[in-house]
């Protein structure tokens, strides 16, 4: 298409009106999101309960609690107790793993190459 027959296109009375209508519609939806997004803060506002500053979490006493480390090991259920006598609900426990008797961390074999794919020639 040629410009002029944009400039037609434009000029026409039906493409002004439908242009018009579009613009006005999405003036429309524009104005109806701000407004959602107002009463939305607003109802937020009144609605939560914003913690004080003595509601706020404050460090024990014995100061800063440290994560701790261990090796733990899977804790498998006997179907059966060591009397013939079958568990029941109540006398299991909540784990399903307890602390390892080897607390040392496990190491890379000397000699592999570290990974899969690494590209060493792994153990020779």
């Amino acid at each position: 298409m040629r410009t002029a027959t944009y400039e037609l296109l434009a000029a026409s009375p039906e493409h002004a009106v439908a242009v018009t209508i579009a613009f006005v519609s999405g003036l429309i939806v524009a104005c109806a999101l701000i407004w959602a997004v107002r009463v939305g803060m607003r109802v937020m506002d009144k609605d939560t309960h914003h913690p004080g500053p003595e509601e706020q979490p404050h460090l024990p006493d014995g100061g800063p609690v440290h994560e701790t480390r261990e090796m733990r090991e899977p804790d498998d259920v006997p179907v059966v107790t060591g009397d013939g006598k079958r568990l029941l609900p109540h006398e299991l426990h909540h784990a399903s793993t307890r602390t390892g008797k080897d607390q040392e961390p496990r190491r890379w074999s000397p000699g592999s190459s570290g990974s899969f794919g690494g590209g060493g020639l792994g153990r020779t």
